[in-house]
Parts: C-alpha cells; structure tokens; sequence
C-alpha cells in the first residue's frame, strides 16, 4: 500500500478515537490557549496540502525550560489545548540544563530541529508504539532519514523533573511520558501538523526570557561521535551500534 492510501485509511481507522468531545459550552481559552491556537492555525494553513487533517495540531515550544508542560495539543475545532511535557535532543543541550541552545537538521546531531512536519504511521520500536515524521522545510527536512519520531520514555515524566529538576535528553526525537502518549497518538497521527520551534509562551501567556544559550559546535561533535563509533567498530571487530541515530535514553 502506498504512503497515501495508508494514511487515508489510517485517518478512517481512528477517526472515532480522535474526535473531539463537544460539550455544550465551552469556556473562553486563557490567555495561552489563544496565542497557541493562533499559532497552531496560522501554520496549519502555512503547510497546506502536505496535511491530510486539519483539525487538530501539536506546537513545541522549545523557548521554555523541558520542566515545563510545553508540547501543546490544540485542538482547532473545539478551541481548547492540552499540555504535556517533552523532551529535546541531547545535542541541543549539551550542558544538560534543560534548556535548548540551537536546533539542527544535520545527521549525528542528536539535535532537535526546527520546523512544520507531518505525522505518519505508528509502528513498533525501540521504545514500543511510536510514530514517524516527516519534515516539510529545509530546517527539518532530514527528520525521517534520521529516525526522527515520537515516541514515550520515562525521561520525560513528571517523576523524572520531581527528581532532577529537568527532563531527560532524546537523540532529537519528540520523547513524551509513557502514560501520554497514546492519546497524543491517537489525536496526533493520520497526516496532522506538529510545528516545533522556540517560541517561549509562558503559563500566563507572555513571554518567556530563556537565559543565555551558549552557542553549539555541530561539526565538532558529531566529528567526536562518529569517531567514538569508529574506534568502539574496530574494538568489537564491527559489531558495534551502526548507527548513531539510534534513539538513546540520556
């Protein structure tokens, strides 16, 4: 079955499970709520055809602390938003402080990247039922072939900022809490939008002030880390971890 018919019949197949509840009112969104669903529907209608359901959209906000709830699921019919935790790429942080210092798109970065991508199928991995993205722009266009994904780890849980202050760092996947994540599933996949970037929207809706970011050698470490995998290939005689997009734990 081709790309698009799949996710055709994926959208039929859980069309049910992510409907939106319609209630009889609903309250007016707070002053958050308004600013992410502007965003949500402004780059809904930037991506266009490349979506398959325009009804409900996922914003990550890497402008504020990972401590803080700030993957947001808007849902664009019903006007209201759900906040989960979610991590960023250990190469967008390498002093592990919870905040993101730079985004990139290139291979071995272990970085999260900037951009609209479309979600497509789950599937079974590493870290159980995940599911596939594509990037649409230039800033995240290698999201597939890096083995860019959501997907759940318990580095990214409540429990885990209670101990640590942070959450725990992903290879550049979008890692939300394991009690989350079939319901960002179930709402997210089919050919809908998540549009990450670092837009720093605080709790009461006004702007964040993210704290210097030092800036990141990108070519330098993935150099260090690819010859780590090629002295650790030689040691084991080739045996080792082919591939350093391989999602880790960190």
């Amino acid at each position: 079955m081709n790309r698009r018919a799949f996710l055709g019949s994926l959208a039929i197949g859980t069309a049910a499970l992510a409907a939106p509840l319609r209630a009889a009112a609903q309250p007016a969104p707070d002053a958050r709520s308004r600013r992410i669903l502007a965003i949500a529907r402004e780059q809904v209608e930037r991506a266009g055809t490349a979506l398959w359901r325009r009804d409900v959209a996922a914003i990550a906000d890497f402008g504020v602390h990972s401590a803080t709830p700030r993957f947001h699921i808007a849902n664009l019919e019903a006007g209201t938003v759900r906040s989960l935790l979610v991590a960023h790429g250990s190469g967008s942080d390498p002093e592990h402080d919870g905040w993101l210092n730079a985004f990139s798109n290139l291979h071995d970065s272990w970085a999260t990247s900037r951009g609209a991508y479309v979600s497509w199928e789950w599937y079974q991995g590493r870290f159980g039922t995940s599911m596939r993205l594509e990037g649409l722009e230039p800033s995240n266009d290698q999201a597939y072939a890096r083995a860019i994904v959501m997907h759940a780890a318990d580095y990214a849980t409540p429990a885990h900022v209670a101990r640590w202050g942070r959450l725990g760092r992903s290879n550049g996947c979008f890692a939300v809490g394991p009690e989350e994540l079939q319901g960002a599933l179930y709402q997210l996949s089919g050919g809908r939008l998540l549009f990450a970037d670092r837009l720093g929207i605080g709790p009461d809706g006004a702007d964040v002030a993210m704290p210097p970011q030092a800036a990141v050698d990108f070519e330098t470490a993935i150099a260090q880390r690819r010859a780590a995998l090629a002295e650790e290939d030689a040691e084991f005689g080739g045996e080792a971890e082919s591939s350093l997009n391989a999602e880790m734990p960190r």
